[in-house]
């Protein structure tokens, strides 16, 4: 009896032992959060992470800046499945073993052993994965409109292919009634469609406006830029965001961050703040802020910088023989700038920079595009090119071809404002070049995704508009000008 007590005391222990040991090794989370930045190396490969969220340690503290390294284990919680450090991304919710102590500061900082990643369910990549090629492909295009009026060719784009936005020029302006009337006629048409409809225009102030004649003009760039003041900056991009806003306009192609370098330059001059960078980068992302306090997407443009140009885009391709340096000291401030500050859209130029791409316009260059806006300059927004019939594409390149390479660059919507023909063949060209594998699908959903999670951030609907108050949009213009003494 005494023997078998002695021999259930010692399993006893045994198993006690065993489990002080197993729950003594168990290797405990470090954090449960999700990422909210990511950081490259000088070959843009992943490093570090910062992640916001509870810690398991004995601190007060939120965030852990976390190195990864080559043994660092990462893979997806419910499958196992061994995942790369390019499923890293903002956004994803991750859970992580340290290895070794962590190094108080603030954030702490950590090295991982081993991170586990949460998938969740992602409606908008859901919402994908329900779509056609042709509806993803539709969404990539911003397309013009033919006249005053809805018209057969424009039906036909909606109903047929899905296009994801419109452009208005002047040539589609007439008054405030039939402008109203036009933006609302493409809503109706857009009604059975699950997606909103971009509605875009060109309102920069001075001579750059598609207002009708009714409203009165704002001032140029460049007396605002010599008024040099933040306030008003900001004023001026919510009061034309409101104005344009009132006829169902949901994004500006500005404001322009070119700087005006160039006393020779035919296409900006006084559509730009100055001739300083720092003037304006401030001012521009000031204006930025002001338009999309009103909830109206602000396109900065035209990237890496049309200001030291002596050719006007519209007309001829123009080259500026400037180098990355120069670049990045002088034209590139004002967007890196609008981007720290949360620009949502980029316009890329159709400019001709040898020292950098030799064979391809900036629209057109993987070395721009992705290279230097996406990996340098960390931006992870839509992307879209300026006009694409202009005179130094169309000239020069096949427009479906362009387009075609435009997209492998790191493009998400190509605009092309004018020619029912043209739309069709850049959408046929797209198409024809993810048949034949020239474009990949993953290729377009990742565009698709940019521009779907812009559509739902700014909560795009076709909401139809009765009228537009007219007085009471130039009392506003009136009475912002006459603080600041312009007439």
């Amino acid at each position: 009896m005494i023997k078998k007590i002695i021999l259930l005391v010692s399993v006893f222990l045994l198993l006690s032992v065993a489990g002080c040991t197993k729950k003594s090794v168990e290797e405990k989370i470090g954090i449960r959060g999700e990422i909210v930045e990511v950081s490259l190396d000088d070959n843009s490969k992943i490093i570090g992470i910062l992640v916001e969220g509870n810690l398991e340690q004995d601190t007060q503290h939120d965030k852990a800046s976390v190195f990864i390294g080559e043994k660092t284990k990462i893979y997806d919680k419910d499958t196992k499945e061994e995942l790369e450090k390019s499923d890293l991304k903002k956004g994803t919710k991750v859970e992580i073993i340290f290895e070794g102590p962590v190094r108080e500061s603030y954030p702490v900082q950590a090295d991982a052993k081993t991170i586990k990643i949460i998938k969740q369910v992602d409606p908008i990549a859901e919402k994908i994965n329900t779509m056609t090629l042709d509806e993803k492909i539709g969404q990539m295009l911003m397309v013009g409109v033919d006249g005053y009026n809805l018209s057969d060719n424009s039906k036909k784009l909606i109903r047929e292919h899905k296009v994801g936005g419109f452009i208005i020029f002047d040539e589609n302006v007439q008054s405030t009634e039939q402008l109203l009337n036009l933006v609302n006629s493409l809503k109706k048409e857009n009604a059975d469609n699950k997606i909103p409809l971009f509605f875009s225009l060109d309102e920069e102030g001075g001579k750059v406006t598609r207002m009708p004649k009714e409203f009165k003009r704002f001032p140029t760039n460049k007396a605002i830029g010599q008024i040099n003041d933040k306030d008003f900056s900001n004023k001026i991009g919510r009061t034309i965001a409101n104005e344009i806003k009132s006829f169902g306009f949901n994004m500006n192609f500005a404001p322009v961050l070119d700087v005006n370098s160039n006393p020779k330059n035919p296409v900006i001059g006084s559509r730009s703040f100055g001739v300083n960078p720092d003037i304006v980068s401030s001012l521009g992302v000031e204006t930025m802020k002001g338009i999309q306090s009103e909830n109206i997407i602000p396109v900065v443009k035209h990237f890496p910088g049309h200001g030291d140009t002596s050719v006007d885009s519209h007309v001829g391709l123009p080259t500026v023989n400037n180098d990355l340096d120069r670049l990045q000291s002088f034209e590139l401030i004002p967007f890196n700038k609008a981007i720290e500050n949360g620009a949502d859209m980029v316009m890329i130029a159709h400019i001709l920079l040898p020292k950098i791409d030799s064979e391809n316009p900036s629209s057109m260059s993987k070395t721009i595009i992705t290279d230097i806006l996406r990996n340098s300059l960390r931006f992870d927004g839509v992307v879209i090119t300026d006009e694409m019939t202009m005179g130094a594409i169309i000239k020069n390149y096949n427009l479906g071809e362009a387009a075609v390479k435009s997209v492998n660059a790191g493009t998400d919507i190509i605009l092309v404002g004018h020619g029912y023909n043209n739309e069709i063949g850049v959408i046929n060209a797209l198409k024809g070049a993810v048949s034949n594998g020239e474009i990949s699908e993953g290729r377009i959903d990742e565009s698709v995704y940019r521009i779907l999670k812009l559509k739902q951030k700014y909560n795009l609907k076709d909401e139809i508009i009765n009228s537009v108050d007219i007085n009471k949009i130039n009392n506003k213009i009136k009475t912002l000008l006459d603080i600041y003494k312009i007439s």
